[in-house]
């Protein structure tokens, strides 16, 4: 995925770009990038690898090159950014969280028109560049951003650094957050909450869907007002947000623990302790806790002194082993124990499968696991939160496929909470995977923890149910 951080302050603003920028790390792995402007300097750039290194560690011993009083972070799984451009708009360099499907046909057309590109990586069209070339044919910011709203497929949040403030734009159906706060003398946008309270700003507000605002260091100016429609991404509260950070003025870790407290109360399987699988399944274990009452124990945890978080490598077998190894079992406490795990989703299996057989080795007398959101049954086409290039990368669509000799036969049954198809979906998956049972939150307690109306959650991944930005209207 990605996240990034924007600052514009009446003071140097390097340290707040820094540290703020580091707060978004869990949600990338492979680059980062910093960017600040000074009038008198210019624009000031550095994009790193982090497959190998970590943020701080790539980004630390360079600060003192970068100088002024507005700056833009990035940390992304796509492409290198920032892009620095200089247009008919003026100068401007520009930050993104995108995942564009129509990338291709889009440069193709675009290179019809003698619109020729300049960053390449890896031979692949950079999806940042391709946002900038689409905003320089609008005759302001606002139509240009507009017209990255019309003609991609796919969603893009993004923040352009002018000479003239940052202007803040979130994806056209609001699919991933932008979130803005403010100190003396200092305003912020950034992918999360969580980059706030440390370098002592406060939370001003979401930016809505489909809106534009500017940020100057003395206040924020709406360009565009939000859409009505929604669909943010119920995922970010499933796995990918930090537990601290608030998304539509709903925490994180909150929704974590309700869901998991529900799943407890409604659940009748007898255990002798429930542990969460750090780091996103702690919540959901933490409420089942509660709502199951048994007690939380630590049977498994993460190796935090080297493995913080996990790289991905480029190979299955690679990512496979680097998961393994930041877990570590407790044998004092799954020794002839019936434990609950709580994980936050299963997309392939072999991850949750090698942990499982783990569990057993180390003494689990029985390994049930509760898992925090529905089957996964659709892939993802607007958030780029796996890896898998495919839907049969899936385990749910490799189990369809086995049963209905197609893949993509007959799947609204399959994800119909409690069907007959649902049933048996969800036991041959405890089978592949070796557990003593398996159970998947429900659609409805997952809407009813995070507390907004359906329809302005993306459950695609889930149920196959999204709006298409034709349907958007202000």
């Amino acid at each position: 995925m990605g996240g990034f951080f924007g600052t514009i302050s009446v003071k140097e603003c390097v340290n707040d770009l820094f540290y703020g920028t580091d707060y978004q790390s869990h949600l990338g792995t492979k680059r980062a990038g910093l960017v600040t402007f000074d009038p008198e300097l210019g624009f000031n750039r550095a994009i790193h690898s982090l497959e190998r290194n970590y943020f701080r560690s790539r980004f630390e011993d360079e600060l003192d090159k970068f100088k002024g009083h507005q700056g833009l972070g990035v940390i992304s799984d796509t492409d290198p950014q920032p892009i620095i451009v200089n247009s008919h708009l003026g100068r401007y360099a520009v930050v993104t969280v995108a995942k564009i499907n129509n990338l291709r046909e889009i440069a193709d057309e675009l290179l019809r028109q003698h619109i020729h590109f300049s960053e390449q990586s890896a031979n692949k069209i950079n999806q940042t560049e391709l946002v900038a070339l689409l905003i320089n044919m609008g005759d302001s910011f606002v139509e240009g951003i507009n017209n990255v709203y019309k003609r991609i497929n796919g969603s893009c949040s993004m923040l352009v650094m002018t000479e003239d403030g940052i202007i803040a734009a979130r994806d056209l159906l609001g699919r991933t957050p932008i979130v803005i706060g403010k100190k003396e003398g200092a305003y912020a946008a950034t992918s999360e909450t969580t980059a706030f309270p440390n370098l002592d700003y406060v939370k001003v507000r979401d930016v809505g869907p489909g809106e534009i605002v500017r940020l100057r260091a003395d206040g924020l100016e709406v360009l565009q007002k939000p859409f009505s429609r929604c669909q943010i991404c119920s995922f970010l509260w499933v796995y990918y947000g930090f537990p601290a950070s608030d998304y539509e003025g709903i925490n994180t870790e909150a929704v974590r623990e309700q869901n998991g407290r529900m799943m407890g109360e409604q659940d009748d399987t007898e255990a002798d302790c429930v542990c969460g699988i750090p780091d996103s399944g702690v919540g959901m274990a933490l409420g089942y806790s509660d709502g199951h009452q048994i007690p939380y124990q630590r049977a498994v945890l993460k190796y935090t002194p080297t493995w913080p978080r996990s790289f991905t490598p480029g190979s299955q077998t690679r990512r496979d082993l680097v998961a393994r190894m930041k877990l570590i079992p407790n044998p004092a406490i799954l020794k002839d124990k019936r434990v609950v795990f709580c994980d936050d989703s299963i997309v392939r299996g072999t991850q949750l499968r090698d942990n499982v057989r783990t569990f057993f080795d180390n003494g689990a007398k029985e390994v049930h696991v509760r898992i925090s959101c529905p089957p996964l049954v659709y892939g993802c086409p607007f958030i780029g939160f796996t890896s898998s290039k495919s839907d049969l990368e899936l385990i749910t669509r490799r189990i369809i496929r086995d049963f209905e000799g197609d893949e993509n036969k007959n799947l609204e049954a399959y994800t119909k909470t409690d069907s007959p198809e649902y049933k048996r979906m969800v036991e041959e998956i405890g089978k592949r995977l070796g557990l003593t049972s398996v159970k998947f939150a429900k659609l409805e307690s997952l809407i009813k923890s995070i507390g907004m109306p359906k329809e302005r959650i993306c459950t695609h991944c889930f149920d196959g149910s999204s709006y298409s930005p034709d349907e958007v209207e202000q």
